[in-house]
């Protein structure tokens, strides 16, 4: 009964709690730094899986970076 009650009066602080603990652990065994960039590669995942989903086209529109720079950087004018 006492866990219940906790929980339902201090959820948010709880799942903070247990996050926080989380990080410090993962900080403690594999480095800050890789755990910075894990956490970067899981949101360029997502970003694209999400536009994937979403039907949005590709992330980059490369054609109109490609015309953007043939115009702007022409070797021969």
């Amino acid at each position: 009964m006492f866990w219940r009650q906790m929980w339902e009066s201090h959820k948010g602080r709880l799942l903070g709690l247990g996050a926080a603990v989380f990080f410090c652990l993962i900080y403690l065994f594999f480095g800050f730094w890789n755990m910075l960039f894990c956490a970067l590669l899981l949101f360029v995942g997502y970003t694209v899986g999400k536009h994937k989903d979403l039907g949005q086209g590709p992330l980059i529109p490369w054609g109109e970076l490609r015309g953007w720079l043939e115009s702007r950087w022409r070797p021969f004018k």
